[in-house]
């Protein structure tokens, strides 16, 4: 997976899940509805990002204010940078059920999920690579921070865990941890090609183990089959050792998400649904991110 310290007692940690584009606006406008009532949780000591949520991730430790990060979600689509891309979850759901059928080990199920990645024709690499750019106004990795990036080797089933220092290009993490099996072209880095992340767990919440207090924003469940029990077992034990609040969307942002999270159309009104669940649920966020964590193991 990776060599990933794990989280101190004592530090904060901000989990943020896939879900698309509508996923990334949904995020952005949750954290700035939450600041919009003095809760601030982009000042986390670790954030994990997978797919949408490494997007996020790289957005809000830049030098961009969330303020500004939120009104780009609100530019018409026309003018967004964005590809539009059909999304039968369904269907998506069952072209994966087949593929990892035979598979026996979550790296093998990984791995035909790759190997379906491969074989779509979807837009050029390079294409991909420019949209992320688009979205990232910072190009490097903050120097002081705690950035965990997540992908899945599509040929061998790894997970890899981009971190600040491996020499590899935020860009190309994000790029890699977006790259959606069936939908977007898998990304090469260092003569490797790499799937979204997404492939392991929605979340992949795990990775903050060992911090004492907890956010875990979730704009979408795994999908049933194809999550790696051992990874989804361990962040069900979080909260015997950490305090940990689960934020998913509400029944106005799941409307605003729509059905096909990947269309750009859909930034507006779930940045917007987003800002609102924020301020609606800050005084229960503050509750658990302003208190001391007690890490004594729970019965």
């Amino acid at each position: 997976m990776g060599d990933v310290a794990p989280g101190s007692a004592t530090s904060k940690a901000l989990v943020l899940g896939g879900g698309g584009v509508a996923g990334i606006a949904w995020e952005l406008g949750l954290l700035t509805g939450l600041a919009d009532e003095g809760v601030d949780l982009t000042g986390a000591d670790l954030i994990v990002g997978t797919s949408a949520g490494s997007v996020v991730a790289a957005q809000i430790t830049g030098t961009a204010s969330l303020d500004a990060l939120f009104d780009r979600q609100l530019v018409p689509t026309d003018q967004s940078g964005e590809l539009m891309a059909d999304l039968d979850l369904d269907a998506l759901t069952a072209m994966f059920g087949d593929a990892v059928r035979d598979a026996s080990t979550p790296d093998e199920m990984r791995a035909a999920i790759g190997r379906v990645a491969l074989a779509t024709p979807t837009v050029p690499e390079s294409a991909r690579r420019a949209v992320i750019e688009h979205r990232l106004l910072d190009h490097e990795w903050a120097r002081d921070r705690d950035v965990r990036i997540v992908a899945a080797d599509a040929e061998s089933g790894e997970t890899r865990v981009f971190i600040r220092d491996q020499g590899v290009s935020i860009i190309d993490a994000v790029a890699a941890s977006c790259a959606v099996p069936g939908v977007w072209p898998p990304v090469t880095i260092d003569d490797r090609r790499y799937i979204d992340g997404g492939v392991r767990s929605a979340t992949n919440a795990d990775l903050a183990a060992g911090s004492g207090t907890i956010v875990i924003v979730a704009p979408m469940i795994d999908i049933a089959g194809i999550a790696d029990a051992t990874a989804a077992a361990a962040i069900e034990q979080l909260s015997l050792t950490s305090s940990v609040l689960w934020v998913r969307p509400d029944d106005a942002s799941t409307a605003a998400i729509g059905a096909n999270p990947l269309d750009p159309a859909t930034r507006e009104p779930a940045a917007t649904a987003g800002r609102a669940q924020g301020r609606a649920i800050a005084a229960e966020v503050k509750a658990t991110w302003a208190a001391d964590a007690d890490m004594t193991p729970r019965p």
